[in-house]
């Protein structure tokens, strides 16, 4: 074992040791019905504790400046414990933006906070229907006569919009869309919770009424921002799929071996080897699929967009499947409210729609094959 496996199979550790004792299902449960979705005490020890919110930032800004594979490790973990904190919003969405916008003011002004946990953050992309494409945004953004900039509109599905801190809002302006900060506690800013199907990945309705703002990055770059962020944050998400679907596997197998009827455990029948065979083989290429795009991006190779959209699809659709599976084999107990399985399926299935569901991920990995 090289050091560098070394170093990521302790980071693996502490992270689990970590949400064992502070995200069971107990914990999660209690979160999902809460304003906000999240324990603040726990969230302050993840940075304090772990310095999970810096580990990708780099080291002027106050991180720790590692990259994508040792934050998959982390995701695979938060993916595992259905982790409620705002890390993914964080982390994978704001602070990408931000670096890739290439403002170091705006970086120098916002990174160190959220490196050391004092500043949540989210991305404000998708509107009314749910698409993340830079040609459906139609939120406003107008010179206010001062420098700054002035924006009108609506948007939807932003996770942890209700208790960000910071909101970067893609809006459009003469050039293009572009991307704007703009803070959490400003005038005109309406922050609704939404009633989603996964009640763990809290996500809230954005009313803009000519709300102050300033620009990141250049003019209408917003769209080159976007495609950037997405190629990071799908790569983020395929690592907390894999993670959630390798958890539906054990809790699978767990089960096949202790669940007895007819005299025998249940894992014994042809039927439920099957299901737990096939989920085996999905969970394993899906973690093959995240680690291998994680890897790309950290050798900044050319081949990372293609990786990022075949790690999204793929981790899609490894996670529903054994999520599924993990109902099946469960049994009668399987779809009842009190058995975690449907926790992780409704994860599961909001993951797969979060950045536009499988025609628009299929039609993204055409789009960076050239084809």
């Amino acid at each position: 074992m090289t050091a560098d496996e070394r170093e990521l199979k302790e980071l693996r550790a502490s992270v689990r040791e970590f949400m064992q004792a502070k995200s069971p299902e107990e914990a999660v449960r209690k979160l999902m019905e809460s304003e906000p979705h999240f324990d603040l005490d726990v969230w302050e020890q993840a940075a304090g504790q772990l310095r999970l919110p810096g580990l990708a930032i780099p080291e002027e800004y106050g991180g720790d400046g590692f990259g994508l594979v040792e934050l998959g490790v982390v995701l695979e973990e938060m993916g595992r414990a259905l982790f409620c904190a705002p890390f993914f919003a964080t982390v994978l969405l704001a602070a990408q933006a931000l670096l890739a916008s290439g403002d170091k003011e705006a970086c120098a002004r916002h990174l160190p906070g959220i490196a050391a946990g004092r500043t949540t953050a989210t991305l404000a992309v998708a509107e009314d229907n749910g698409s993340w494409d830079p040609a459906l945004i139609t939120v406003r953004a107008l010179p206010d006569g001062d420098g700054g900039w002035r924006l009108t509109g609506r948007k939807c599905f932003v996770i942890d919009g209700t208790t960000a801190d910071l909101l970067l809002v893609v809006a459009r302006t003469v050039a293009g869309p572009s991307l704007f900060a703009v803070d959490g506690e400003a005038a005109g800013v309406t922050a609704e919770p939404m009633e989603t199907l996964d009640a763990t990945r809290a996500m809230a309705r954005l009313t803009l009424d000519a709300v102050p703002a300033k620009r990141v990055g250049a003019d209408g770059a917003g769209g080159r921002i976007m495609a950037r962020v997405l190629d990071v944050a799908s790569v983020g998400l395929a690592a907390e799929q894999a993670g959630g679907a390798r958890r539906c596997l054990e809790t699978s197998a767990e089960y096949a071996r202790t669940r007895h009827q007819f005299g025998r455990a249940i894992g014994s029948f042809q039927a439920v080897k099957h299901k737990c065979a096939d989920m085996l083989v999905q969970v394993e290429l899906a973690e093959a699929a995240s680690r291998e795009a994680a890897l790309l991006a950290a050798e900044e190779s050319a081949d990372f967009p293609v990786a990022a959209a075949v790690a999204h699809a793929s981790c899609s659709k490894a996670y529903l499947f054994a999520a599924m599976e993990n109902i099946q084999v469960h049994g009668g107990i399987g779809f009842t409210w009190e058995h975690p399985a449907h926790l992780y399926f409704r994860r599961a299935k909001s993951s797969q729609l979060l950045f536009g569901g499988p025609a628009v991920y299929h039609e993204r990995l055409l789009d960076r094959l050239g084809i």
